[in-house]
């Protein structure tokens, strides 16, 4: 039976496919449990990943859910048949939202003419199937804000994965009607200071968090993790660090953030025992 959980913490994106999970993964997802970690939205950067992350849900289907998307590193690898196999993933129950997609030019990985053309492809997938939309931006802010107003009216909702941007960049998002998540990048005092007096600008119920593991281990954990590999259970550190940028406490926080996680990704509502 479910019942109130006031403490759980919703992640709206793990990378729980990734090879470093492969030994460990029930000792990972027990972590993230003890810590209050209930649900996890894993996420998909390629059309193998995004099939990785459906057989995700289907071992563990009240607790990870997934999205199917080409990151736009792998742009260049997405073709018809890719789009047909999005498709028919996004089709499956469990699959909560198109992407990870979006445009990154600080690395490159695909020329930007590919990372446009996949990233128009996937947003008319999520306009066509009334699906939210797990979005990536990298230095490439004023393409990504104008493709994403051609397609804003037709999209559900959409949310801006790992937000570091500055207070313009949120303004346009905000703007554009987006959610925001926030990543353990708010934890680290060489880059992430700018992201706190933001958050309070941040409507509740459009900010959610999430680990990117086993990316962005939150710096500020103390004592400081022996491996390099970040986790879902570190999530709590995302949020202890959001609630006293935005003056709340853990436990309010924690419910406005999963609050806004379920109502996004509609997932079953309540929380897990």
């Amino acid at each position: 039976m479910i019942t109130a959980t006031p403490a759980e913490l919703i992640d709206i994106g793990a990378n729980l496919s990734h090879e470093s999970f492969a030994q460990d993964l029930p000792a990972v997802l027990h972590s993230a449990w003890v810590k209050g970690v209930r649900r996890m939205i894993v996420t998909g950067t390629s059309v193998a990943s995004s099939h990785a992350a459906v057989q995700l849900h289907v071992a563990h289907p009240t607790r990870l859910y997934a999205t199917a998307g080409v990151h736009p590193h792998h742009a260049s690898e997405l073709d018809a048949a890719g789009i047909e196999a999005l498709q028919g993933l996004l089709s499956q129950p469990g699959v909560v939202a198109v992407g990870e997609c979006g445009l990154d030019y600080y690395r490159n990985f695909s020329p930007r003419e590919a990372q446009i053309k996949a990233f128009r492809a996937q947003l008319e997938l999520a306009v066509r199937l009334r699906k939210p939309v797990f979005l990536h931006q990298r230095d490439a802010h004023e393409d990504f804000i104008a493709i994403l107003r051609e397609f804003r009216t037709g999209l559900t909702a959409a949310v801006a994965h790992c937000f570091t941007g500055h207070s313009n960049e949120l303004d346009d998002y905000l703007e554009a009607g987006l959610s925001i998540g926030i990543t353990g990048w708010i934890c680290d005092e060489r880059r992430g200071q700018h992201l706190l007096p933001l958050m309070q600008r941040i409507p509740a119920d459009r900010l959610m968090i999430e680990s990117d593991a086993p990316y962005l281990m939150p710096r500020s954990l103390k004592p400081r993790p022996s491996t390099r590999r970040n986790e879902p259970a570190f999530l709590t550190e995302v949020a202890t660090t959001v609630a006293a940028a935005r003056q709340q406490g853990y436990e309010e926080f924690a419910r406005s953030s999963s609050a806004a996680a379920v109502q996004f990704f509609g997932l079953p509502q309540g929380t897990l025992p």
